[in-house]
């Protein structure tokens, strides 16, 4: 069997992070954390391209970061834009942060993606709304493999950059003309209300902070984005797990899919991202495993909260075994 090959296009953004206990980080992050997730599962199985612009000053240590592991190609990281993403967090809570963003990488191009075009696994993990442009995800649908999945992270556009630097919630208003070319795509609860809207409020509604979506609501959302074409909806829900919604028999098919338990929590950034890469993993082998996928996505999200250091991340065997554990010893992982 030929290895397995995934990309993983976003930016690597250069973090200063303080988390909530006020314990100040500074790493690169984003596609790091799937890339490295990804790479510790596919060991002897494949290998995994970080597709990303960054600039001149952050490539060296971003190559030292990632060519410590031997299947991360580093082909795809471009400076010849000379322009990467820099990101300040605060964190509030486990759940909740401050953002700023001083620094902006160019987004990615359809040339950017060319070289990777006979990639099993495209995994779209932007975090602002310009970072993986649909000309971008319309090149790959026309152009990849047939059964080549597109799994898309809606993080990015529903999130936008002031011209002070702030990170701000979006609503997705142009998602119709981005569902056709997402295969799995992937949101927190947060960002599901953002993708799903009325068509006019007043102005008592817009001044408060944008709501959850109830059950209801989520499942009509669900429905509508899988009658765009859209094959699953993965929404997590902060520590208690995600629901997948699927379609079978031109019905609708929602599932909760309970977390994998930590004890503690010590840094949450980039949980979102590795979890997009678990998703990933966990439908290679089969395109239609939604639930299996979502297994390792917990997992690998899981793994990303238990230190600040990308040590947290365990090879196949074990990442393997806290499945068993969390989800029963009798399925096939």
């Amino acid at each position: 069997m030929n290895p397995y090959k995934i990309a993983i296009l976003g930016p690597i953004p250069r973090d200063h992070i303080t988390t909530s206990r006020g314990q100040v980080i500074e790493k690169y992050g984003c596609v790091t954390h799937p890339t490295i997730g990804l790479a510790r599962l596919l060991e002897g199985k494949g290998i995994v391209t970080p597709i990303t612009h960054t600039t001149q000053q952050d490539e060296p240590g971003i190559r030292q970061l990632l060519g410590a592991y031997a299947n991360i190609d580093l082909s795809g990281i471009y400076t010849y834009h000379n322009q990467g993403d820099v990101v300040r967090l605060r964190f509030l809570d486990q759940n909740n942060r401050i953002e700023k963003q001083t620094g902006f990488m160019p987004p990615i191009a359809p040339a950017d993606v060319q070289p990777f075009l006979d990639y099993d696994a495209f995994v779209c993990v932007p975090i602002s709304d310009y970072e993986v442009p649909l000309q971008t995800l319309q090149y790959i649908k026309a152009q990849a493999k047939p059964d080549a999945v597109i799994l898309f992270d809606a993080h990015g556009p529903t999130t936008t950059v002031t011209t002070t630097g702030d990170r701000l919630r979006r609503f997705w208003v142009e998602r119709d003309l981005w569902l056709p070319y997402i295969d799995v795509l992937k949101m927190n609860i947060e960002e599901a209300g953002c993708s799903w809207f009325k068509a006019e409020y007043n102005l008592d509604e817009l001044d408060k902070e944008h709501q959850e979506l109830s059950e209801d609501a989520m499942a009509a959302f669900a429905d509508h984005v899988l009658q765009q074409g859209v094959k699953a909806l993965y929404i997590t829900l902060d520590a208690r797990g995600c629901m997948l919604y699927t379609r079978q028999a031109d019905r609708l098919q929602a599932l909760f899919i309970p977390s994998v338990r930590v004890e503690e929590v010590i840094d949450t950034t980039g949980c979102g991202d590795s979890f997009a890469g678990g998703l990933a993993f966990g439908l290679l082998e089969d395109r239609q495993t939604y639930e299996r996928a979502a297994w390792y996505a917990n997992a690998l999200g899981a793994r990303r909260t238990q230190g600040t250091t990308f040590e947290v991340f365990w090879p196949l065997g074990p990442t393997q075994d806290l499945i068993r554990r969390n989800y029963g010893a009798h399925i096939r992982v």
